[in-house]
């Protein structure tokens, strides 16, 4: 039987592992300050105050927050941005990446050429949004949806990967019968379930997260992502947004009210990314290198 001796901490070690113990608290600290400030009841908050944990729990903010017109609708904006954009981003990128991984297609290389350029070169925020306002997009969900349908990174990560898988696996399905979109759904996609579970999580995040282009595409205030109302909330100091609460708001301090929102905000992301994280790394690194 082998031994392994364990290797001996030297000061160095030791510095550097309580300086990332460190730097791992300053990060977690502000998460547990939100969480517990959304947590507080109103009759025990003080302004100003750091709380660790709350002294009195509460869900005063989060049911006035979840009755409020205006959230309800910032949700249901985002929710639905975020499941028919990922939905649509997955099947354009990958029936786009499959195709540029045949070598007989027709303009393969102008297209490669088109894909690279815009990873390197992009138009900016102007010609975005005259070409959103031309396509009669302006103060619709499908602005954030239509123009963003896929990504020169995505592509040539995705290429990438659907060029590692054997080809003697497409050429037998074809032998039976298989059309060019029988071998994409029957064979090609089963077999690309780490890359679409990795890219899903890339999407959803991107589009849950939708921020900027929300702020200058959508002027109406009732198809506000949920991103913008809580910039409106946490950096306007404006709560005038939360319209048709259920309750009376002077009970519940603004403050509680901002980080629960907040809280609302991330949830969603991080309970899904749990389910999806085993698949994160394998996805990607499996289009990073063809084997």
């Amino acid at each position: 039987m082998s031994f392994v001796s364990r290797k001996k901490m030297t000061a160095f070690d030791w510095i550097n592992y309580a300086l990332l113990a460190l730097i791992s608290l300053v990060c977690v600290f502000p998460f547990l300050y939100v969480f517990s400030v959304s947590f507080t009841d109103p009759e025990v908050y003080v302004p100003l105050r750091f709380y660790l944990f709350p002294e009195k729990w509460s869900l005063a903010a989060y049911s006035y927050i979840l009755s409020t017109d205006s959230f309800v609708n910032a949700m249901k904006s985002t929710v639905f941005i975020t499941v028919v954009g990922t939905i649509l981003n997955l099947i354009v990128t990958f029936s786009l990446a499959y195709a540029l991984t045949k070598k007989d297609l027709p303009g393969r290389g102008p297209m490669m050429g088109f894909v690279v350029f815009t990873l390197v070169f992009s138009a900016g925020i102007v010609p975005n949004y005259l070409l959103v306002q031309n396509l009669g997009l302006l103060n619709s969900y499908w602005a954030l949806i239509w123009p963003v349908l896929t990504n020169a990174w995505s592509l040539i990560i995705i290429k990438s990967f659907l060029e590692s898988l054997p080809s003697e696996l497409e050429d037998a399905a074809r032998i039976d019968g298989c059309s060019d979109i029988g071998v994409f759904l029957r064979i090609v996609l089963p077999l690309s379930m780490p890359a679409v579970a990795a890219f899903t999580l890339f999407f959803a995040v991107s589009h849950w997260n939708t921020y900027f282009n929300a702020l200058i595409y959508l002027s109406d205030s009732s198809k506000w992502t949920l991103q913008v109302l809580v910039k409106t909330l946490v950096i306007d100091s404006d709560n005038a947004g939360m319209a048709g609460a259920g309750g009376d708001e002077r009970s519940v301090p603004q403050e509680t009210i901002r980080m629960a929102s907040i809280m609302l905000a991330m949830a969603p992301i991080l309970l899904v990314y749990p389910f999806l994280q085993k698949h994160f790394a394998k996805g990607v690194m499996l289009g990073s290198v063809k084997g």
